[in-house]
């Protein structure tokens, strides 16, 4: 079975609810009506009642299958305000301002999964990701013992043609631009969660760079080889490999004339980037000539699932966003 069609029918068996602050806009609504009728999540939209619903009639939607919110005049503003407050008073934040800032959508939605009606949120397609991300960091924070909040692209790898078939994380692409040795190791750690969780595969993790098992000397490669020694340190059943080079982490001929004593078993399904340039490029690459399918930026990390779209999405990306969203909640916590 496919990775993503995997994650669908994995969702469908316990539905999620899943909150899209955006839902004004045509591909959340058409991406809002096919989650809902295909069984992956409950939903919740964001938006004026007057634009939305005859959007979603439109589309075919039953009435009331998919909520529909009004930010500016939900009748728990209150509650969302007071807590909002609670959460940025140390800022400055007045009680005032708060009542302010909660009618944005996404800083609504980030509340409102915080406070435990949704089980998590997708933004994006209209918001900047530094808006969506900002939201999420002040709003949801942290997961517990989480210090390094990072991202990751899904990548699915599934035409008839493919060399090499199934699904593989790309970390990280999307948000810390220059991570330390400590930061790699977190987001090498919780990559290899989010395999567990979406390819329900044991993660077999490489930390890529231009040098293979001290080939080259260069002051950037002492991250890559501190941050693999404290994996090794706290997590020594973590199958994990660095610095390695993509080549020789992909095949297996390779990696055994370049890194004998290499300890990846087989084929990585982690790959982390040695910084934010390298993975952003990497994985376009890999999208744009080699076909691959790039679900994300996923974030991982947060107290409770929040996902970021590209502003250039379509319906398909965004329902398969959703879905993510989905396992991530399940794997967190039961539903909300």
């Amino acid at each position: 079975m496919k990775p993503l069609d995997r994650i669908y029918e994995t969702c469908r068996a316990a539905p999620r609810h899943i909150l899209l602050p955006e839902g004004e806009d045509p591909r959340i609504q058409a991406a809002a009506v096919r989650a809902v009728a295909d069984g992956l999540a409950r939903i919740t939209l964001l938006g004026d009642p007057a634009r939305v619903r005859p959007a979603l009639a439109a589309l075919g939607a039953a009435p009331d299958a998919v909520a529909v919110i009004d930010p500016d005049h939900a009748p728990d503003l209150d509650l969302l305000a007071a807590e909002c407050h609670r959460l940025r008073a140390a800022k400055g934040v007045t009680i005032e301002q708060a009542r302010d800032l909660v009618r944005d959508p996404l800083v609504q939605a980030a509340l409102r999964v915080r406070l435990g009606q949704a089980d998590g949120t997708v933004g994006g397609a209209v918001a900047t990701t530094a808006d969506t991300v900002r939201a999420a960091l002040q709003f949801i924070g942290r997961a517990p013992g989480i210090t390094t909040v990072s991202s990751f692209f899904l990548m699915l790898s599934c035409a008839k043609d493919a060399p090499i078939k199934g699904g593989m994380i790309f970390a990280d692409c999307g948000l810390v631009i220059t991570p330390t040795a400590a930061e790699l190791a977190d987001i090498a750690r919780a990559s290899a969660a989010s395999a567990r969780a979406l390819l329900d595969e044991a993660p077999r993790v490489a930390l890529l760079s231009f040098s293979t098992a001290g080939s080259a000397e260069h002051e950037s490669l002492g991250r890559i080889r501190t941050g693999l020694a404290q994996l090794r340190a706290t997590d020594p059943d973590l199958e994990v490999d660095g610095e390695i080079q993509f080549d020789a982490a992909l095949d297996d001929a390779i990696r055994a004339r370049k890194a004998p004593g290499s300890r990846l078993t087989g084929r990585p399904n982690v790959f982390v980037f040695p910084d934010l340039a390298s993975g952003n490029i990497g994985y376009k690459i890999a999208q744009r000539l080699g076909g691959l399918t790039a679900i994300g930026p996923v974030l991982q990390g947060l107290a409770k699932p929040a996902n970021d779209l590209s502003r250039g999405c379509t319906a398909d990306e965004v329902l398969a966003v959703i879905a993510v969203t989905a396992m991530q909640a399940m794997a967190a916590a039961p539903a909300g």
